[in-house]
């Protein structure tokens, strides 16, 4: 979503300039890793190499999509050294939550929201580590102290209005949260969709890990015949779970132009997570192809997608249900078809390029126009 906007902007004649670190030139070792734990809470290094971007660059705004963890809240700093007022997109939960994604051990978690962050090194939120989650905790903790998030940020974007809620409820400032989705380009150029055969596939396009419900969506694919095709696009640490079953094709990972040719080929998607999702890229790429998405009845999958309206929602983590609401997707392609005609009208409505960009648009006017008051 950096690359696409910064793209979107540059093709609407803005100067943009992007400044992006790689984790892989973090430095080795005890003593690097010592540097880099330090560095995490506050990057004195980075302050300085901002501030000079920020000098010659002069840019009007500043959009952060992620500082974590070479940049870190420096950047605010800097920012206001430099006199520019500071967006912030909350890509996931990484400032209310050390590892992220609000779950512990596969099970929705959120004490770190209303509670002290520490507890996340204690269970090793972070890459299963107690010494790297108390190093995100100490991050965490600290600006919340300081009320970096309250004072130091201008306007930040949620993806949803689901994600503005948990955000609000960790003490940020509601009146300072602007909700803009994700968008993708449209990959039909206004081509119809045309209706699936009986036998069309389910389809699942995503990180193969316990988070994206896999092990629950190969449950309930354990109960359906030989002929109903499940096909998985994607990589991750529960890959071995997928041989061997006859009604599931391991694809691997898929380029675009493929994963948009099996959109364009699948019954419906299948979106089983089993976490507060920010904002599933591949949910406004199903909307975009017309295609109808079976989703986890659970936070913004919750908000985006309109049960029996653009797809259908099923309880998390139940196979059961998960099953016999694919086979009804299945045996009703004409219902199914309807429910993809109206994701993509959802999607011509919501998640376009150009709706996106306006919204980005007035975001940063506003912004603008409160720091200059």
């Amino acid at each position: 979503m950096v690359a696409a906007e910064a793209k979107l902007l540059t093709e609407h004649n803005h100067g943009v300039e992007l400044w992006s670190v790689d984790n892989s030139d973090l430095p080795r070792g005890l003593h690097g890793k010592i540097k880099t734990a330090l560095a995490t809470r506050y990057s004195p290094a980075s302050r300085v190499v901002a501030r000079d971007k920020l000098h010659r660059f002069r840019p009007d705004i500043v959009h952060v999509h992620n500082f974590f963890p070479q940049i870190s809240p420096s950047i605010y700093d800097a920012c206001l050294d430099e006199g520019v007022p500071v967006v912030q997109t909350l890509h996931n939960y990484r400032l209310i939550c050390p590892g992220a994604m609000l779950i512990r051990q596969g099970k929705i978690c959120e004490q770190c929201i209303s509670g002290s962050p520490y507890q996340a090194a204690w269970h090793g939120c972070y890459r299963g580590s107690r010494l790297g989650s108390l190093v995100v905790a100490q991050m965490v903790a600290q600006h919340r102290r300081q009320g970096t998030w309250q004072h130091k940020v201008n306007r930040f974007i949620a993806l949803t209005d689901f994600a503005k809620s948990k955000f609000v409820e960790a003490g940020f400032p509601a009146d300072k949260i602007a909700v803009k989705a994700n968008f993708v380009h449209d990959p039909l150029q206004g081509s119809p969709r045309t209706l699936r055969a009986v036998a069309g596939f389910a389809l699942f396009v995503g990180r193969i890990s316990e988070e994206k419900g896999i092990k629950t969506l190969l449950q309930a694919w354990s109960s359906m015949d030989d002929q109903t095709m499940l096909k998985v696009a994607g990589a991750g640490p529960l890959e071995a779970w997928l041989p061997g079953k006859t009604n599931v094709a391991a694809l691997g990972r898929q380029n675009p132009d493929e994963i948009s040719r099996l959109m364009q080929q699948a019954a419906f998607l299948v979106l089983p997570s089993e976490w507060y999702e920010g904002f599933p890229l591949v949910l406004v790429e199903a909307f975009a192809h017309g295609l109808p998405v079976l989703a986890s009845r659970l936070g913004s999958m919750a908000d985006i997608i309109k049960d029996g309206e653009t797809g259908l929602l099923f309880t998390p983590g139940d196979a059961a249900d998960l099953a016999g609401k694919a086979k009804w997707l299945l045996e009703n392609p004409k219902q199914a078809q309807k429910l993809g005609e109206n994701a993509r009208r959802t999607f011509l409505a919501k998640y376009t390029a150009e709706r996106n960009y306006a919204e980005l648009m007035a975001i940063y006017e506003n912004t603008r126009r409160q720091w200059i008051l």
